[in-house]
């Protein structure tokens, strides 16, 4: 059971104040009976309408983003466009932010939610939610820097989880990488310490979900739970 109110402020993407004038006003009805105060519990199967208009409502939401570059993987950009100001009207939500950080110049998929506990699920240290990279380099990836990602290589005084690589292009410039854990600039680090430049940096998949070939770059839909449940899977 929900407030009203909140339901209204979640899924309008109004203040909770405005929701309040919305239902004074009998702008808004909940099982075909006008409402009288925004703190009447509204249960999942009950059919909440605005001006007639029967409004869903989810407690939660899960978006798949391609990102783009040039965007900031954050909530609040200061000035620079972010992820959540790509999200169209009508799948926006208070509270939606990035599980997980992609770099500005780094591209491909980014999950938006409104739910803190399952983002921490997902990206707690403990969990090691697999999240796969493909990477274009400056130069070809050599079988010594493949032993040393699969061994978990020491990057400055530290002992890093396993990473795999896999070389896919014939001239070996790009490979599919799966890290283990998200360190700061992880991947463009780890070649780094081999000579190797990052030109081009994509994810592509989180957990056992791939990124939707569907999408275009800035382009976004909702994550169904069956796809959750892939994102968390071992």
């Amino acid at each position: 059971m929900t407030r009203l109110d909140k339901i209204l402020s979640t899924q309008l993407n109004i203040s909770r104040t405005d929701a309040k004038q919305m239902i004074k006003k009998g702008r808004v009805s909940v099982n075909g009976i006008p409402a009288k105060s925004g703190d009447v519990k509204v249960a999942d199967a009950d059919i909440v309408a605005v001006d007639g208009n029967e409004i869903s409502y989810s407690r939660f939401v899960y978006i798949m983003m391609n990102k783009p570059k040039g965007v900031i993987s954050a909530s609040d950009g200061k000035g620079e466009k972010t992820v959540v100001d790509l999200v169209p009207s009508d799948m926006q939500r208070r509270g939606l932010f990035p599980a997980g950080r992609l770099d500005k110049d780094t591209t491909g998929f980014v999950l938006l939610t409104d739910d803190g506990e399952f983002a921490h699920s997902i990206l707690a240290p403990s969990r090691h939610i697999d999240k796969t990279y493909v990477v274009t380099l400056d130069k070809p990836v050599t079988s010594e820097v493949v032993q040393d990602f699969r061994s978990g290589m020491e990057l400055n005084g530290e002992r890093l989880l396993q990473a795999d690589v896999e070389i896919i292009s014939e001239d070996a410039t790009v490979c599919r990488v799966v890290l283990r854990q998200g360190l700061y600039h992880q991947i463009k680090r780890m070649f780094k310490k081999h000579g190797l430049t990052v030109v081009e940096l994509k994810r592509v998949k989180m957990g056992n979900l791939p990124l939707d070939d569907s999408l275009l770059p800035g382009e976004c839909r909702y994550l169904s739970q069956n796809e959750l449940d892939l994102i968390c899977s071992k």
